[in-house]
């Protein structure tokens, strides 16, 4: 990309439209909205919350084209500071300056656990621990249908709490279409259900012994019905 062709490039970054439920064509997708819509919950928090970010330190680990950090710079931080390990950096930086954000936003190459920040670094992490991402946690799922199931489908939920006007979203495959995806765990076999039926199972996760960027899974499944029975355990990896 030539900086000439980075000129084109400027994000408007005064997004927040309503969702879409349709999935966006690929074909004719612009920056607008694989960006801005896709991102406009972080633009709404930010433009909500003014309050939160003046003259903070704002950081974006894995920061990509920089849109996160233009959004940030829109609320009044002392600076933003994005990173990235990738060679997006060099255009993130390009795309910055073509905003006139250059003055707000720095882009600075590296990876975030390796890279040394220009300023002083306190993170506030609240009640998160190490000890915290390794859990073994219960759950019942109620059959809303006759059906068969093949599957089980892990999702997050995000919300901005210490706001004004709070503000999230979820990636629930009962919400609307967004470009993160959820996290399919096939299982042994399929299930006959009937409606009213629950399946018991229970979910472990905790980082990989020899690689701690990947996660490990664990999940018993224990089901009695009217049609079939299955109690089985399988093991998950998420690279």
């Amino acid at each position: 990309m030539a900086a000439a062709e980075v000129a084109n490039c400027i994000m408007e970054v005064s997004c927040g439209q309503a969702e879409s439920s349709e999935k966006p064509d690929v074909e004719s997708i612009t920056s607008k909205d694989y960006y801005c819509d896709s991102y406009a919950h972080f633009s709404n928090s930010r433009f909500h919350n003014h309050h939160l970010f003046k003259d903070k330190v704002v950081l974006d680990g894995g920061t990509d084209t920089s849109i996160l950090c233009m959004f940030a710079a829109k609320a009044g931080p002392a600076t933003s500071l994005g990173s990235s390990g990738s060679t997006s950096s060099e255009y993130a930086v390009k795309i910055v300056k073509a905003n006139k954000l250059d003055h707000l936003v720095t882009i600075i190459k590296g990876k975030v656990a390796e890279v040394e920040l220009p300023v002083e670094k306190e993170v506030d992490i609240y009640t998160v621990k190490v000890e915290d991402l390794t859990f073994t946690s219960p759950f019942c799922l109620q059959v809303k249908q006759n059906d068969y199931v093949q599957t089980q489908v892990a999702y997050f939920n995000i919300e901005f709490m210490h706001c004004h006007k709070r503000t999230g979203f979820s990636i629930s495959p009962e919400s609307l279409y967004k470009h993160w995806k959820q996290m399919v765990f096939y299982m042994e076999d399929y299930l006959t259900l009937k409606t009213g039926e629950e399946i018991f199972s229970t979910i472990g996760m905790w980082p990989n012994a020899k690689n701690n960027w990947d996660l490990d899974f664990t999940v018993n499944l224990n089901f009695k019905g009217h049609l079939c029975n299955l109690s089985c355990s399988t093991d998950y990896r998420m690279r």
